[in-house]
């Protein structure tokens, strides 16, 4: 419960409250001139003090810091916090430290420190943490496990709802900029349920957009050529892991032979002997076999033959003739003779060069065997070196592969997981449902029997549990009226509040700014009002409540309903500069 608002500035007016159902009215006086305007007396700033004073943000567009006085000035507020009273200063200059000015804070999460002012402070962050804790039972965590989780700024929006955040616009959205998961998260706590499966579903939604990126990225650009597909990879990885097992295995074997480059010399020499003498051995043989074809062919001329063509023709040669004939016939087989035996003698010495040069060729060739066996058993401190080098890139662009592998599989493998993570948390939220059936009728019961109050008609909340998440309907008849909009509104924060007193949890204050009444038909903002006098009286809690003069359905309240037995004594006003909660106007 809200006690006292005050501030360092001496034109502000101290609001002071008490338990129940507090109003505080903006009067249109009989000096207000067509200049004049409620809108700017201050009941949407109360509202804003509020949440500043709680934790809320105090950005450059924030209406503290639009003029100096307002930002050179302190404000504090006097509350109950788990039943123990405590005062809070915070000043938009110094809008990181809260000063805590009074009140018992051993039992508080984080400890106040000593500022040189000699003051007691927490940090802004601190301040949340204990408000979480000590309004809403929160457990105060590090960042990492209160990711998506309920946090006091997400709740406490839903207590003091702000027409510049968008609070008015949907019962389940407490601000324009509020997503889906916070929504699911903040009201399935606050109904009391399990807010860590929504939660554990908004994580899942996050890996699930994370993939969608990196799934776009691999296909799109180098990103995409270095991703690739698994399918794909997995062959080039096994392919370059068996380069590289050959690669260790032959550095394994692998000795480095000293003089290796001399004795590769020496073979190479050796080679081009043997070759030599291979090249000779064949020409050698041509010549042998040119030698043998001469050799055939000579033969000395044949006498016989022509003395017989000489009887052939009937002429007979005289003795003298015949005795020439066989004298030349001699020398030329003299001649015959010595040239076959020159032939031979060359024949002869072609093949003693082949049998020479086989000789030559069989001892070098043994040498040869010799030295490359040691060649073959190893090999030069280089080529040694040439083959880690070798290893190690392979090596790395294995590494790399494999990474690249690595991603694509878990792109595709993580791809399937989160869809039977889903369904996991979709199967638990079915079960938390059910076994919390009873919290569920209870708030089912609880709106409608607020929304008969107001409307003698039905109006339903729904909850559901589906594979997206929880989600909470609010119906009433005739609801697409911005009128009914509002009241369901009321109905929903109204079933919120008591709700968590049930429980022992909540701000044990609810405040709504007068834009909730707006469009609403009177009757209806009467039985607003009495239902909010009554209940905050019932249960115990504060009902504060900021209304312009003329919204007040004075006609339409029952007649035994004292009104302005609820109405705060300080009278905001638009007679003069001077009549609104800051004592002066500004922009």
């Amino acid at each position: 419960m809200i006690d006292r608002l005050y501030s360092t500035l001496e034109s502000f007016k101290t609001l002071t409250f008490k338990p129940g159902m507090n109003v505080i009215l903006a009067e249109k006086s009989p000096g207000a001139t067509e200049r004049h305007t409620r809108n700017g007396v201050g009941k949407s700033s109360f509202v804003e003090l509020v949440h500043f004073l709680l934790g809320g943000s105090a950005g450059s567009n924030h209406f503290l810091r639009s003029d100096e006085r307002l930002a050179e000035a302190a404000y504090g507020m006097r509350f109950d916090l788990s039943g123990s009273p405590v005062d809070v200063e915070r000043s938009p200059k110094a809008r990181n430290d809260v000063l805590i000015t009074n009140g018992n804070v051993s039992s508080w999460t984080r400890q106040p420190k000593l500022k040189k002012s000699g003051h007691i402070a927490l940090s802004n962050k601190e301040w949340c943490a204990v408000l979480g804790n000590k309004m809403f039972c929160l457990p105060d965590e590090d960042d990492e496990k209160t990711l998506f989780a309920p946090s006091f700024r997400s709740l406490i929006k839903y207590f003091a709802r702000r027409q510049n955040d968008g609070g008015f616009f949907e019962p389940q959205q407490s601000s324009k900029q509020q997503q889906p998961f916070d929504q699911q998260v903040a009201l399935t706590y606050l109904v009391g349920l399990d807010a860590s499966i929504p939660r554990e579903l908004q994580l899942v939604r996050q890996r699930v957009n994370s993939l969608k990126v990196l799934r776009k990225a691999a296909k799109d650009g180098a990103f995409g050529e270095f991703i690739g597909n698994a399918a794909d990879l997995r062959t080039r990885l096994t392919v370059q892991e068996a380069h590289v097992t050959t690669l260790r295995q032959q550095l394994a074997r692998f000795h480095v032979v000293p003089q290796y480059r001399e004795i590769e010399r020496e073979a190479s020499r050796l080679t081009l002997e043997i070759s030599r003498l291979a090249n000779e051995n064949t020409s050698d043989g041509t010549l042998i076999e040119q030698l043998n074809d001469a050799l055939r062919s000579e033969t000395p001329p044949g006498f016989v033959d022509v003395h017989r063509v000489y009887g052939d023709a009937g002429v007979a040669l005289p003795g003298l003739v015949k005795k020439r004939f066989e004298d030349v016939q001699r020398f030329h087989r003299s001649i015959v003779e010595n040239r076959r035996s020159h032939l031979q003698a060359e024949i002869d010495a072609a093949e003693e060069r082949i049998r020479t040069n086989d000789r030559e060729k069989h001892g070098l060739d043994a040498r040869r065997a010799e030295l490359m066996a040691i060649l073959d058993s190893g090999g030069a401190l280089e080529q040694f070196s040439r083959l880690q080098s070798e290893l190690s890139r392979r090596e790395a662009d294995t590494e790399t592969l494999r990474k690249r592998y690595e991603a694509a599989d878990a792109l595709e493998k993580n791809s399937a997981d989160l869809d039977v993570e889903k369904a996991r948390i979709h199967v638990r939220l079915q079960d938390d449902h059910r076994e919390q059936g009873a919290v569920v009728k209870d708030a089912i019961i609880l709106f409608e029997g607020l929304s008969n109050a107001l409307y003698e008609r039905t109006g339903s909340l729904t909850i559901s549990d589906t594979v997206n998440g929880p989600t909470f309907e609010v119906k009433i008849e005739g609801s697409r009226s911005k009128g009914i909009k509002n009241m369901q509104i009321f109905c929903f924060d109204m079933m919120l509040m008591e709700l968590c007193l049930a429980r022992g949890s909540g701000p044990g204050f609810l405040i709504h700014d007068s834009h909730l009444f707006d469009g609403v038909d009177g009757r209806q903002i009467a039985r607003a009002l009495q239902i909010g006098a009554e209940r905050s009286a019932k249960h115990g809690f504060q009902y504060i409540v900021t209304m312009n003069e003329d919204q007040v359905p004075y006609a339409e309240f029952n007649s035994n309903f004292p009104f302005d037995d609820f109405v705060n004594p300080v009278r905001l006003t638009d007679a003069t500069d001077t009549g609104g909660l800051f004592g002066f106007r500004f922009e």
